[in-house]
């Protein structure tokens, strides 16, 4: 069977999907499947010129709002692109954007699509002081999804709770199916070390919605509780500065090393001990499964995919979004304690290993592709 992963961003560029995806496509190619990748590169902005019409809502109701313009225009540079660099059939097209699989599907309307919805872009507009909710953009990517369930074959997303928050927006969530993410253990090489000092890592890019407010306000009540810790964050993002300013509004500046992007922070991990994100939403969050398999205590916020991930004082802690004082109560609990700490690793791990296996996705996609098209 011939397969196209059809992405938005290229696999090279940072985030847990385009990571993801070629390790799917080296497995797949293992067992004798063919299979290729397709993105939209950077330079290809401003080229496509065709009209666009969708079948459940008209866009051009919200024309003229510059988020909707730009959707529109990259919507347009797609197909463009599409057009001009894929001109031979597949059997099956899998999509992981939504432009990606509506563009497919106008393109190869005969060819059964696919399409994983890995998160809420509007949500995180929204936490991220881009657009309003409920405003014009707001309802315009709500209706996206209606518009998805119509034109492709097969639905999926990540997380239970995911299919939730889009249940409404389409006419029938039970044929959604949920895959979670899945890691190549490969990748994860847990090691065996002792920190002097308690060493917290995050992985995020620095926008609103990863909560990293809340985090640096957690880490001066740890802090002015006498318990010593290092704070890592790995990842860029336009509140940088921000967030550099506020450290050191709360004396946390030589607490905290700021690092910026990094490739392959899988790499990092391992050598700290407790992975920390307070994000104010999450599909799923697959940096979670990515530092359990590095086995590192995990604290995380109760939304999302975050909470299907973390069983409470199993193998993990959640606390509630917004609050850095009961952050700062769980941080303590790792902080002070190496031997809860450890335990919790350990379970952190365990789960991840049998939960969140790429060979369990594998297992999973071959059965959506063979009952989208039987050999």
């Amino acid at each position: 069977m011939n397969i196209l992963q059809a992405l938005f961003f290229p696999p090279e560029q940072p985030g847990g999907v385009s990571s993801m995806v070629p390790y799917i496509q080296e497995r797949f190619m293992k067992l004798g499947w063919q299979m290729e990748l397709f993105s939209l590169p950077k330079r290809v902005r401003g080229k496509g010129q065709e009209d666009v019409v969708f079948e459940t809502f008209d866009w051009t109701e919200f024309s003229g709002n510059a988020m909707v313009d730009k959707y529109i225009q990259t919507y347009r540079d797609y197909v463009w692109w599409t057009r001009l660099r894929l001109n031979r059939p597949f059997d099956i097209i899998h999509a992981h954007h939504p432009i990606a699989a509506l563009v497919m599907k106008q393109l190869f309307p005969d060819t059964p699509v696919a399409m994983t919805i890995h998160s809420s872009y509007e949500r995180e507009l929204i936490l991220n002081g881009k657009i309003e909710e409920g405003g014009p953009e707001h309802q315009f990517l709500m209706k996206i999804y209606g518009e998805l369930e119509a034109k492709t074959d097969q639905l999926l997303t990540v997380s239970e709770s995911f299919r939730s928050y889009i249940a409404p927006q389409v006419k029938h969530p039970e044929r959604i199916k949920v895959i979670p993410n899945g890691f190549d253990e490969k990748r994860f090489r847990p090691s065996a070390h002792e920190n002097e000092v308690t060493q917290l890592i995050t992985v995020c890019r620095l926008v609103p919605a990863k909560g990293l407010d809340i985090l640096l306000k957690a880490c001066a009540e740890l802090k002015r509780r006498g318990n010593p810790f290092v704070l890592h964050i790995i990842g860029d993002g336009p509140i940088r500065e921000e967030l550099e300013a506020l450290a050191v509004e709360l004396d946390l500046y030589d607490d905290i090393i700021f690092y910026g992007y990094m490739l392959h922070p899988e790499e990092f991990m391992p050598f700290f001990d407790v992975f920390v994100l307070p994000s104010r939403a999450e599909a799923f969050g697959s940096v979670f499964a990515e530092a359990a398999l590095c086995w590192l205590a995990l604290v995380g916020t109760n939304v999302g995919g975050i909470a299907e991930q973390i069983d409470d004082g199993v193998n993990g802690l959640l606390v509630p979004p917004e609050d850095p004082i009961a952050l700062a109560e769980a941080l303590e609990k790792v902080v002070t304690d190496p031997s809860y700490r450890y335990n919790l690793a350990r379970a952190g791990w365990d789960k991840a290993k049998k939960v969140y296996s790429l060979q369990r996705v594998i297992s999973q996609l071959k059965k959506v592709y063979i009952n989208l098209k039987p050999e």
